[in-house]
């Protein structure tokens, strides 16, 4: 009975985020840390704002593929640029990305109006429980609605899921030590600077013993006048034989910036930015920052990215005609290296065959060229237009019937071996003979002696 008992009381982490309670979780710190503490955090703030700001400001659109090409899928629906009707693009997207960074999952409740996606909302992500059905459909247990919801009503997209689990696991649980050890650095320094620890000592009183009153006194006068920021290097004057010994060190000594930084890293770590991005700049030169940037970009934002174009192209996919279509954010304003850099790689790109010229001016925002040829690929080495791109082969034959016909072999057979074109001779000589400004056209053979 007692076992039962337990049973239906027992609380789990989703349950009690599931009622609405604000659910605290101690740490040794001694801090409590859930999300909105761990929010109030400098580095915690700042890495959670620079990646969702940074992707939901990047473009996002629809694409299908047909015969192997990758091309824009039209008619878009509206809600891929306006999800929520009363927020902004920037603002929706930039909130499924902070819920999936602090609690390891975003919740969107979908609305339809005749089976056509019309507004989409991003839940609180502490008002949702989920569990499985007997045929092992995921259920949505949402704070305020009156059914269980299903994957119909509500798109999940999990950050990292454990085995056999189905919520993703929530940073703000798994690395509570951690988040809780930068709380209670910030809420330190916080009273190390604002009290005036610095100052912080023993007054020792040597004109014989004090009452409790007196040494109130003393200890309030003195206090007052030289305790917090505002009195801080003041002159203290002692009178009466007392002296003033401290007790306490300074920031430096005490080593309080390095546990801040290495908090800081920590944070860094945990949601994979590079440092210093958060202001550890560690003596980075400009070409390892910008490598880092870019293995940002790749390993940090990226998978990100993936997971969200993962969870909205499968409700791209109930639009009907849109079975094959997905939605796909452009990353490539975050990969584009200096000026110098990109000039040369487009030029590869242009002489290796995978670019035209009107490409090129796309990627940097130019107008195309009115021409034909500036939409049209050239082909390596050579450089010419692909409907052109036999006359380099052309040019090796006829450089092979030339030596074949010098060493006198027959000129016709020559040209049905080599797969050429039958082309008749002018009757001219060979310039080699003789220049063609003092041949006769009407009588070629006039500059020869025949007798000799």
């Amino acid at each position: 009975m007692l076992d039962k008992l337990f049973e239906k009381r027992a609380l789990s982490f989703q349950s009690v985020f599931a009622s609405g309670d604000s659910f605290q979780i101690g740490s040794n710190s001694g801090t409590i840390v859930n999300n909105d503490t761990a929010f109030q955090v400098n580095a915690i703030y700042s890495a959670v704002s620079l990646i969702s700001q940074t992707i939901s400001s990047l473009p996002v659109d629809t694409y299908v593929r047909r015969d192997g090409s990758r091309r824009p899928f039209r008619p878009s629906p509206e809600w891929v640029q306006q999800p929520d009707i009363d927020t902004t693009k920037e603002a929706f997207y930039g909130s499924v990305i902070v819920s999936l960074l602090l609690d390891g999952n975003a919740f969107i409740r979908i609305f339809r109006s005749e089976g056509r996606i019309v507004n989409l909302n991003v839940l609180n992500p502490t008002t949702v429980k989920i569990k499985r059905n007997g045929i092992g459909r995921v259920m949505f247990n949402v704070q305020g609605e009156d059914r269980p919801l299903t994957t119909e009503d509500i798109l999940h997209i999990p950050d990292v899921v454990k085995p056999g689990s189905i919520r993703g696991v929530s940073r703000t649980e798994a690395l509570k030590e951690n988040f809780g050890l930068a709380i209670a650095l910030q809420n330190y320094s916080a009273k190390f600077f604002g009290q005036g620890t610095n100052t912080s000592g023993v007054i020792e009183y040597n004109g014989g013993n004090l009452t409790a009153e007196q040494a109130a006194e003393l200890q309030e006068a003195f206090d007052s006048r030289h305790r917090g920021w505002k009195n801080s290097h003041k002159t203290a004057v002692l009178s009466g034989g007392a002296t003033y010994k401290p007790t306490s060190v300074n920031p430096q000594d005490s080593q309080l910036l390095e546990a801040r930084n290495h908090a800081v890293a920590d944070v860094a770590r945990a949601f994979s930015i590079p440092p210093h991005l958060l202001g550890l700049d560690q003596g980075m030169s400009y070409a390892s920052v910008e490598q880092n940037n870019l293995a940002w970009v790749t390993h940090g934002l990226r998978p990100i990215v993936s997971k969200i174009e993962g969870g909205f192209s499968k409700l791209l996919k109930m639009t009907p005609g849109a079975e094959n279509a997905f939605v796909k954010w452009n990353l490539d304003g975050l990969l584009r290296a200096d000026y110098n850099s990109r000039i040369s790689g487009y030029s590869t790109g242009l002489q290796s065959g995978f670019f035209t010229i009107n490409d090129i001016r796309r990627l940097e925002d130019l107008k195309p060229v009115e021409d034909p040829s500036a939409d049209t690929v050239r082909v390596p080495l050579q450089n010419v237009n692909v409907e052109n791109a036999t006359i380099s082969s052309q040019s090796q034959k006829v450089k092979m019937a030339t030596a074949l016909v010098s060493v006198g072999y027959d000129p016709k057979s020559v040209l049905e071996s080599l797969g050429l074109p039958d082309i008749e001779h002018s009757g001219l000589p060979s310039v080699q003979l003789q220049g063609v400004q003092n041949i006769d056209p009407e009588d070629p053979e006039s500059v020869y002696d025949v007798e000799n």
